[in-house]
């Protein structure tokens, strides 16, 4: 039997304990002793992005994190975006967009884009397009998440350049 560890977190904005395997991941953590579901596992490597959370207000792979390596920090995941049980103006616009389809990429996409809007609160089409490239949708061509994006932000959606009027 493996050693455990007592870990305390504030996730989102409520503080949690758990009692951990040095190993265990902060995905792991966060699924199984906690119960917060919204944050997805795709790959396990760190490629997809699904896992993404907010750790101290930075995107990081929540797959890739052990959860004793985050030991009294802040995180927020999907289900710290909404106000008072109502979806947040970025939740808002990606709906309003059809930023997603099925939905599996959505939590790790939603959690990088609010700290990039955090960073930058109205990124450019390349900025956006950047800091989206570790995020992988299978459903989509990324253009209506785009914009969505440039929605939430107050900026004009992309057009469809090879769209001739």
């Amino acid at each position: 039997m493996s050693e455990t560890v007592d870990i305390l977190l504030t996730v989102n904005g409520t503080q949690r304990s758990a009692n951990v395997e040095p190993r265990k991941t902060l995905a792991d953590v966060l699924r199984d002793d906690l119960e917060l579901t919204g944050t997805h596992v795709g790959c396990e490597h760190g490629v997809c992005g699904a896992c993404t959370v907010l750790i101290d207000g930075e995107a990081a792979r929540s797959c890739l994190t052990f959860a004793v390596q985050v030991r009294g920090s802040e995180i927020v995941t999907i289900e710290g975006l909404a106000e008072d049980g109502e979806m947040n103006p970025l939740q808002q616009a990606m709906q309003a967009s059809h930023g997603f389809q099925c939905g599996f990429c959505t939590p790790g996409f939603l959690m990088q884009i609010t700290a990039l809007m955090n960073e930058n609160p109205k990124p450019s089409e390349p900025e956006i397009r950047e800091a989206l490239s570790g995020n992988v949708c299978r459903c989509t061509g990324y253009q209506s998440i785009v914009a969505g994006v440039l929605r939430a932000t107050g900026q004009s959606p992309i057009s469809d350049s090879t769209h001739q009027e």
